[in-house]
């Protein structure tokens, strides 16, 4: 395993991230693991040398977070690894328990230190923009999160380039603790960041760390519903359903995966890494083949002319809101 700076940050983390999405309660989503099934995951990740797990508080209302927490504490220490967590959307029907506003974040914070069973985060992450909350009352209360130890570095989620570059503008004039990564959607069919929001980046130092590596299985071939998350995913068919382009990067990523003698997963994965900011794309494992075909993509090197064949369909194609 490799490892790499975040962003313009010291903190080093493994070129995969697990992403915990995958564990926690089916009763959320159908295809979720519980804990029985997802302590294994999460080991046998730690064992390939992975240190960076992703998660949230709004994954199975907290339960991936739990699970997360008890499974590292049992199997590394600490300070080897590294927890991000995020918080924007509602945990409940109340009015004050969602967004970015300085009650909703002091409470988040407490809660999942709570359920990570640990005192502080390595990463907090803002899992959206929140339009309704001033970013000077959010930056400030981030800020003071950092001073007082409970969070180590920050991170953003999904928004506009200009909407990022007022946010971390604001944190430099007022010497607040800035953001050192991005996680957006960015995968061969959802390339829209390659425009504003990854030159920004680039040229800011920010850590890129996208989700949905294999646009929901799509990339993967999963997409006909030969898994129970592809048969109960509502948002895959809305974000890429029913695209020509999708369907041609599809088929080209089969063609080359093919050619290798290796799963297209493995051919997107690649793709992906060898992209300039690119520091750890989230990859939810739920199969032991996910782990495998993981850690193969990152010793795979794309040709040239592999991969202009699997941009090609999408260089002329309309960019649909995904978020």
């Amino acid at each position: 395993m490799n490892y790499v700076r975040l962003g313009d940050s010291g903190l080093k983390v493994s070129r995969l991230c697990l992403g915990c999405m995958t564990y926690g309660d089916p009763t959320w989503r159908p295809w979720v693991l519980k804990e029985d099934e997802a302590r294994p995951s999460i080991r046998k990740a730690l064992e390939a040398g992975i240190n960076f797990f992703d998660t949230a508080n709004i994954y199975s209302g907290g339960e991936s977070e739990r699970i997360l927490g008890r499974a590292l504490k049992a199997f590394a220490r600490r300070e080897d690894v590294v927890i991000a967590t995020k918080a924007y959307f509602p945990m409940d029907a109340q009015p004050n328990s969602r967004g970015l506003s300085r009650k909703h974040l002091l409470h988040s914070v407490d809660a999942s230190l709570q359920r990570l069973g640990t005192d502080y985060l390595d990463l907090f992450v803002l899992h959206r923009f929140d339009t309704e909350t001033p970013l000077e009352e959010t930056a400030d209360t981030l800020d003071g999160l950092v001073r007082a130890g409970k969070i180590r570095y920050l991170g953003a989620s999904s928004l506009h380039a200009w909407r990022l570059m007022k946010m971390l503008a604001f944190q430099r004039q007022h010497r607040l603790a800035p953001f050192i990564s991005l996680q957006s959607q960015y995968n061969l069919v959802t390339r829209e960041d390659e425009e504003e929001l990854i030159p920004l980046c680039l040229e800011e130092g920010i850590g890129l760390t996208p989700w949905s590596p294999l646009a929901r299985g799509v990339l993967a071939g999963s997409a006909s519903g030969g898994t129970l998350r592809a048969a109960t995913d509502e948002q895959a068919p809305r974000w890429y359903g029913g695209r020509n382009e999708v369907e041609c990067t599809v088929a080209a990523v089969a063609e080359v995966a093919a050619a290798r003698g290796v799963p297209p997963a493995q051919i997107a994965l690649a793709w992906l890494l060898a992209k300039p900011g690119v520091a750890s794309p989230l990859v939810g494992m739920s199969k032991p083949h996910h782990l495998q075909d993981a850690l193969a993509a990152l010793e795979l090197r794309l040709s040239p002319e592999d991969v202009a064949a699997l941009e090609a369909p999408m260089a002329h194609a309309a960019r649909p809101e995904r978020w």
